[in-house]
């Protein structure tokens, strides 16, 4: 094997060496810009450059799914595998493409490999892939892929609803400009924000009834007071893009079209936290929407709403993008602090809190991107009038993913309180090809499911928890009557135990059982006592889970084998 020429990447090292550890994920992605895969040369310049022993730079590089130890192939094709591509043709997708660059015309090993992969965050565009980092959707798989990157649509938001608040600047098939934001009266809010003291932009924030928007739902101005108050300097804010969840796309949406209306935000929590530092942290695979923000930031940057005295006010900040690396994990907060540390993605344990003990043990307020887009349109319209939009205990605009069998899949701006039946019928168009509604599942794949006698339950917290449905992200996935709901339990089952960390023993163990029993459920070879083991991992998981991952990965089944147990029937001794 010829000897590796390291020249080019000791040029790039120099970028990242002054920040240690800290930058020991952006440079293995760019060291495998520049060799395709990690190689140990590779990856021991990198851990000599940064000062990371050897090992530790292994773990890092065997923890995140899209680095790579050996050699790849030039081209690499990942076909969505989530339970919206699948039901929209994902499998004929991956079939077709797997037959047809199984070998070149010539015989020889074929310079284009397939795999499945977890959700995109294309779920409006299934079936969906991406190609070499570059998305695509709504693939052709009736057989004419010959040539791979001219495969799909390239996928832009499909956004409607009742109100556009959060997607007022959505839907030109481009990303806003910087502008254009400030035309239609953005950073207004920022201007606003500098003339206040911190403490009143949080009693405002908590006074509008924000809550997170990430599936948590814990108060934003809670979370806001806490890492104000707290001792310890600096202090950071962390925007939250790593949208994972299958059937999730609104925070893509947002970046890729209004990326300015997310800065704004993060600079507001900023100024009201006391920190001087940002972090964006973007899922890997949304290669489109990291190079958008990066762009997004340098504007800003040059127009003074980021960088030394910002608007003439005194306060300094400034904001680093971090790409992840590919895994569902790091969404829990405190495993995102641990990547951008440089770490495998594992989460902590609390107490102590972000607010606290956050990135670089600091004090810390982390939030999500739909969250960030709320905080300009509330010190704009004033709490007051941000609290009539919704309802008394869910207040302002909601974002909806809706996937599925529906006529028109998309992201849907609607007020907190909408029935169920709005969502889906009047705004989506209704079930496809006339077809009846079996399912919905709500809350991706850590989510439950609801059925038509749920139709015309509002979907606000309240409602929603009153009827046992989470209101998580805002996923909601419907299923026709001709699905077979045990093989999306099997890709849900299969989804956790592919992602789970492996930290804690119960989720380790438990996402592993529950998928073996979830493949006897599917091929209808329930084994005696597979209900009873099911219920078990699901409570064990729950209750002994050391983040959110285990603690829901049971959810969907157990919502299923409430509402139709005639799926779980054990035939065999």
């Amino acid at each position: 094997m010829p000897e590796l020429d390291l020249t080019p990447l000791r040029s790039i090292l120099a970028e990242y060496a002054p920040k240690g550890r800290p930058g020991l994920i952006p440079a293995l992605h760019a060291a495998q810009a520049i060799y395709g895969y990690l190689p140990q040369p590779v990856a021991a310049e990198v851990g000599r450059t940064l000062g990371v022993p050897l090992a530790e730079v292994y773990g890092v590089i065997d923890f995140y799914a899209m680095f790579y130890r050996e050699p790849v192939v030039k081209t690499v094709v990942h076909v969505c595998d989530d339970p919206a591509c699948a039901i929209a043709g994902a499998e004929s997708v991956y079939n077709m493409l797997t037959y047809e660059y199984s070998q070149e015309a010539s015989g020889a090993p074929s310079a284009i490999t397939v795999e499945r992969a977890p959700c995109l965050g294309l779920c409006e565009h299934a079936p969906a892939l991406m190609v070499k980092g570059i998305q695509r959707g709504k693939v052709n798989h009736n057989g004419n892929g010959h040539l791979i990157e001219e495969i799909g649509e390239k996928p832009y938001g499909i956004i409607a609803g009742d109100i556009s608040y959060l997607t007022a600047n959505c839907g030109k098939r481009r990303a806003t400009s910087l502008e254009e934001y400030v035309a239609s009266g953005g950073y207004q809010s920022l201007k606003k924000a500098l003339g206040m003291a911190p403490a009143a932009i949080i009693a405002e924030v908590k006074a509008s009834g924000l809550v997170g928007r990430g599936g948590a739902a814990f108060p934003t101005g809670l979370k806001w007071e806490g890492a104000a108050n707290a001792p310890g300097e600096p202090k950071y804010v962390v925007c939250n893009a790593d949208e994972a969840e299958p059937g999730t796309f609104k925070d893509r949406v947002l970046m890729e079209e209004d990326p300015q209306r997310i800065l704004e935000g993060l600079i507001i929590a900023a100024y009201a936290v006391g920190a001087h530092q940002g972090v964006i942290f973007i899922r890997g695979e949304y290669t489109n929407a990291f190079q958008i923000m990066g762009k997004a930031v340098a504007q800003a940057r040059q127009a003074g709403f980021i960088g030394k005295n910002i608007l003439g006010s005194g306060y300094d900040f400034d904001v680093e993008l971090f790409r992840s690396a590919g895994a569902y994990i790091c969404g829990e907060e405190t495993a995102l602090f641990e990547a951008v540390e440089g770490k495998r993605g594992f989460p902590r344990m609390k107490p102590p809190f972000p607010t606290t003990n956050g990135l670089f043990n600091k004090p810390t307020a982390i939030n999500n991107v739909e969250t960030l887009c709320n905080v300009p349109l509330i010190l704009s319209l004033g709490a007051a009038e941000y609290r009539k939009i919704g309802t008394e205990k869910s207040p302002g605009p909601k974002l909806f993913c809706l996937s599925g069998d529906v006529e028109r899949p998309g992201l849907y701006e609607v007020p907190f309180g909408i029935p169920i039946r709005h969502l889906i019928y009047d705004l989506g168009g209704g079930i496809r090809t006339g077809r009846k509604l079996q399912a919905i599942l709500f809350g991706g794949a850590a989510g439950a499911f609801a059925t038509e006698k749920d139709l015309d339950v509002r979907m606000s917290f309240e409602d929603l928890r009153a009827a046992g449905l989470p209101l998580g992200s805002g996923v909601v996935t419907v299923f026709d009557e001709t699905r077979d709901l045990r093989a999306v339990l099997l890709r849900l089952a299969r989804f956790f135990a592919e992602e789970s960390c492996g930290k804690c023993y119960p989720c380790q163990l438990g996402t592993q059982r529950q998928y073996e029993i979830t493949q006897r459920v599917a091929s209808s070879e329930m084994l005696a006592g597979d209900n009873a083991r099911l219920s078990d991992i699901a409570w064990t998981m729950t209750d002994a889970s050391l983040c959110g991952l285990g603690q829901t990965a049971a959810s969907a089944v157990m919502s299923a084998m409430k509402i139709w147990p005639e799926m779980f029937v054990e035939s065999h001794p």
